[in-house]
């Protein structure tokens, strides 16, 4: 990376980090929190759907899967708030363990198949968390407030989820450039060949699944503390899922950049959209931009950039 390059981006980490603490409106600082948010499962997805080429329309439910299990942490054994920072992590792990299970059997099908029973799963979830009274039901799950004053809260919720972005980032990057990421491109391309080529494509394929799980997770029970109240509606609603993978699509599901571009470019235009349209002629655009991106860029945003790059030299 060039010397402008990295200190233009560690300008920009030390910005996002002082952000909070400079007093700006409550609403601006929730709404980068949700495109952190919607980074990580952007990125997270990409291991098994942009670099293995197995389209999850499930990964929302993880999300939901990380909530519950932090708010059930907090709220059986009486923790701390402040302990939510550290029971997010086992919300990871949980979220991760889930997707193993689910991975196994279901990473045997391919194309529409996979894409249909990872939609039926996130389904499946919300049913399941509906119908089990220590859940909380269809009534939903309360939160022990943190006991401090609320901007403080959400300034360190912000920092603890832009940190959390970060790590994904950077883990995605590494595996992309990784032999790991190498097999996995491989399984996109031809996974018949893969296996040829000695890549053990159920283990890389079921790793992928599992660590695109657990960031999700941990996400999940961020958030969950962050809306102190959570509902089945809303952190398994089947729409995050699908906002998730049209994210890493309209960037482009092949790189690490691509959903990063994705997620904030999507969330800023779905608000924008939202607080100057009627909700279904936001709907309506939205739909129209990616009609037009499948049409014109079905490899996503970053080939325009690629294509650019590659005219210049």
């Amino acid at each position: 990376m060039k010397p402008f390059l990295k200190t233009l981006l560690f300008l920009c980490i030390a910005g996002a980090l002082a952000l909070p603490w400079l007093s700006p409106p409550v609403y601006f600082v929730s709404l980068l929190f949700i495109v952190f948010m919607y980074v990580v499962m952007a990125e997270s997805w990409v291991l098994i759907g942009g670099f293995a080429g197995y389209l999850s329309f499930g990964h929302g439910a993880f999300l939901g899967i990380g909530a519950y299990t932090t708010a059930l942490l907090m709220n059986h054994f009486h923790l701390s708030p402040l302990w939510v920072l550290v029971s997010a992590l086992p919300a990871g792990a949980v979220a991760a363990c889930i997707a193993a299970v689910i991975g196994y059997p279901a990473l045997r099908l391919r194309g529409p198949y996979f894409a249909l029973i990872t939609l039926c799963f996130a389904f499946v979830m919300e049913l399941v968390v509906k119908n089990l009274d220590f859940l909380g039901g269809p009534e939903g799950l309360w939160l022990k407030a943190m006991g401090i004053d609320v901007g403080l809260a959400r300034g360190i919720f912000f920092e603890v989820m832009f940190v959390l972005m970060v790590v994904t980032v950077l883990t995605v990057r590494h595996i992309e450039f990784s032999r790991f990421g190498v097999g996995l491109k491989a399984i996109k391309e031809d996974e018949e060949v893969a296996q040829t080529l000695c890549v053990h494509t159920p283990r890389v394929k079921l790793s992928a699944f599992v660590l695109s799980a657990f960031f999700p997770g941990i996400a999940g029970g961020l958030y969950a503390y962050y809306l102190s109240y959570i509902h089945p509606e809303t952190v398994f609603n089947i729409d995050i899922s699908i906002l998730i993978v049209l994210m890493a699509l309209f960037g482009g599901g092949g790189t690490f950049m691509g959903p990063i571009v994705g997620a904030i470019s999507l969330s800023l235009i779905n608000e924008l959209l939202s607080a100057f349209l009627k909700a279904e002629y936001a709907r309506v655009i939205y739909g129209l931009l990616f009609v037009v991106l499948i049409l014109y860029l079905p490899d996503g945003v970053m080939s325009f950039f690629r294509k650019g790059k590659s005219a210049d030299t």
